[in-house]
């Protein structure tokens, strides 16, 4: 098991080794890929005849409120269901996909028009309006693509919520499941504070969500200078599961960092994204990809099957993004492969798990012989660079605190002044340093001027100074070795004492 598996498991600020059942829970639902179709572009793109595996399970896009009845569902308001079969030929399309062993997710909202719940303000009408689109494609998985006004809504997610726990409840009584995916943007940061309040809105009336599925993509500002696609996709998906964590947590339902990681999906904007710098490579891929295989996510989609191909020659602007091609020299290469590989399950199975309470926080008892750093106390006072363990996991301080804990669940990295390094390892000891007779170097003295190698005694440990310093005192060194001047010498470091003297 690697590291950053191990940093990832126990990232809930208690032991994190869940129960085996709960593991086990986790991983019998095999991790999806479906990419997304958008059914109403130019050209049409053929997702009933798949070129591969990758391909054969697609996400519709979008059902969205209809121009002249908010609460009819329309494919992006230019057709009704009906309209849909007879124009793009949709029904017949979808059986034959079905003929070759494709499944499909239907997605309610994206950016550009009105999710139902936005238009349709009759609670009734909209639940019948969620309902009509799933028993006519006859889904087991929808996904909610909530962007803008969809997200911004308040009201709106008061009513999508409470229509969807209707339907839900509804399909379950009649012994058929429906899964219920939640699609959000998000930055390196993690979900906006729109997002977490879309997932706990879902929570609060009872849906019993598959996942969250997050857009990887279109960062902007919020990517650092440097960072790659897929280094920015890799902090959003981190963060985002810490906030997943929390959020359930916070509506009473404790899951393993393991479930929660099942319960997460990515879908990156392959090629050129609608920021003009943005690229996301088919390297960006292959690296998110392996991350998304090693957290064990529950799903894989990619924005869209449409856009997977290179463009032609006559396609001369590539950073201006098109509906039909990836603006990247592909060659025969395919996003949907490169992000697919690994992803062996069906959407159909998500339907089939059902939320429950499993993960059990442990009464820990950080042991200071087993410790490597000093153990947290709520009384104790840790400058920035400080590293602590509580519940055997070892944290670093942003800044200065005092009486924050470190394992307090928050939504945002910034509310706490604590980072999880990772969990104490097996054999950890205290660091014992070397004593030496007084005498063999200076004491230090607070009000000394040390230049860089200087060396003194603080209660009989020899330290070195890395840099010039004044005022700093060693015993720093131990909680925060990086930012401290003094660095502890071992028994090799020393220099051999002849007739009292040094040298």
């Amino acid at each position: 098991m690697s590291l950053l598996l191990i940093a990832a498991l126990t990232g809930g600020g208690y032991l994190g080794w869940q129960r085996w059942s709960a593991a086990q829970a986790a991983e019998a639902n095999d991790p999806w890929i479906a990419g997304y179709v958008d059914v109403t572009a130019t050209p049409s793109f053929a997702f009933e005849a798949p070129a591969s595996k990758a391909g054969r399970d697609v996400v519709l896009s979008f059902i969205v409120a209809g121009k002249d009845d908010p609460c009819e569902p329309s494919w992006g308001t230019a057709y009704t269901l009906a309209e849909a079969s007879e124009a793009l030929d949709l029904d017949r399309r979808l059986a034959r996909l079905e003929q070759l062993g494709g499944q499909i997710v239907v997605s309610f909202g994206g950016l550009l028009n009105d999710e139902l719940a936005t238009g349709c303000t009759d609670p009734g009408a909209l639940r019948d309006a969620y309902a009509a689109v799933v028993d006519r494609y006859r889904v087991t998985t929808i996904d909610l693509d909530l962007e803008g006004e969809g997200l911004t809504d308040t009201a709106a997610g008061h009513r999508r919520a409470e229509a969807i726990r209707s339907l839900q409840a509804q399909r379950r009584e009649a012994g058929t499941e429906l899964a219920v995916w939640l699609t959000l943007p998000v930055s390196p940061a993690g979900l906006t504070e729109d997002g977490t309040t879309a997932v706990s809105l879902m929570l609060s009336a009872g849906v019993d969500l598959a996942g969250v599925n997050l857009m990887t993509m279109d960062y902007g500002s919020s990517r650092a200078e440097g960072q790659s696609m897929a280094e920015a996709s890799i902090q959003a998906l981190t963060s985002a599961h810490r906030q997943l964590s929390t959020l359930y947590s916070r509506a009473g339902t404790e899951l393993s960092a393991a479930t929660v990681w099942s319960k997460i999906g990515a879908t990156p904007m392959i090629g050129q994204n609608d920021v003009s710098d943005e690229v996301f490579s088919l390297d960006d891929a292959r690296k998110v990809n392996a991350f998304a295989r090693e957290m064990k996510i529950g799903r894989m989609s990619l924005w869209s099957l449409n856009r997977d191909a290179p463009c032609g020659s006559n396609y001369v602007d590539l950073k201006r993004v098109s509906d039909a091609c990836s603006g990247i020299d592909q060659g025969d290469l395919r996003f949907a492969e490169l992000l697919g590989d690994g992803f062996i399950g069906r959407p159909e199975a998500s339907a089939t798990a059902v939320t429950m309470s499993e993960a059990q926080k442990e009464n820990v008892v950080d042991d200071p012989a087993t410790s490597p750093y000093v153990i947290w106390s709520e009384e104790g006072s840790f400058l920035e660079g400080t590293k602590v363990v509580w519940h055997r996991n070892v944290y670093q301080a942003k800044w200065w605190t005092r009486g924050d804990l470190p394992d307090n669940p928050v939504l945002n990295d910034w509310e706490t002044p604590w980072t999880l390094v990772g969990p104490v390892l097996p054999g950890e000891r205290p660091f014992e340093a070397t004593t030496l007779p007084a005498g063999t170097y200076p004491d230090w003295a607070g009000l000394a001027a040390y230049e860089k190698s200087d060396r003194v005694l603080f209660e009989g440990v020899p330290y070195e100074s890395k840099w010039w310093n004044q005022g700093d005192s060693p015993a720093a060194a131990a909680s925060d070795p990086d930012g401290s001047p003094w660095i502890p010498l071992t028994e090799d470091d020393v220099i051999p004492v002849r007739d009292g003297r040094v040298g």
